[in-house]
């Protein structure tokens, strides 16, 4: 029986993330966490003949949420920008998963037009260690420009 080797489960830690903002390429190298999701958005249907309720896609949104280290102003500057001038920024993200001991290589992912709900002003903690902000995000696409390739089983 074929099995999944240790070596091939992709290491949460070996990613790269990169925000395009402005036309200007951004290094993420402050994030510790980041997971986005496209929700299919259905309706209920029923028809005669069936006693199942069918469901239909007619739609989809895209969310997500990125942890990071409180190390940058780039977001706030974005959330002050709309605040004081009403033009709201939409960046992209790519996001790399690349573990050099897994086969199954590397999967980078695009989300277009991602655009903050919002962002912490101001932060500090006397009795915490170090200081952290939990930004949550929409996104409007996405593309998949690396594929994981299948597992080298054993």
């Amino acid at each position: 029986m074929a099995f999944l080797r240790s070596t091939d489960a992709v290491s949460a830690k070996e990613a790269r993330a990169y925000a395009t903002i402005d036309g200007r390429v951004i290094d993420m190298f402050y994030a510790k966490s980041v997971d986005a999701s496209m929700d299919k958005d259905k309706v209920e249907f029923k028809a005669l003949g069936t006693r199942a309720t069918q469901h239909r896609a007619i739609g989809w949104s895209g969310t997500g949420n990125m942890v990071i280290y409180y190390v940058t102003s780039e977001f706030r500057k974005m959330v002050l920008e709309y605040a004081k001038t009403g033009r709201d920024i939409y960046f992209d993200m790519q996001l790399i998963n690349d573990d050099p001991s897994s086969s199954v290589g590397k999967q980078t992912v695009i989300l277009k037009r991602v655009n903050l709900d919002g962002v912490t002003l101001a932060s500090f903690d006397v009795d915490g260690e170090l200081l952290e902000e939990d930004i949550e995000f929409t996104f409007e696409d996405a593309d998949l420009l690396d594929e994981f390739g299948m597992p080298v089983l054993a």
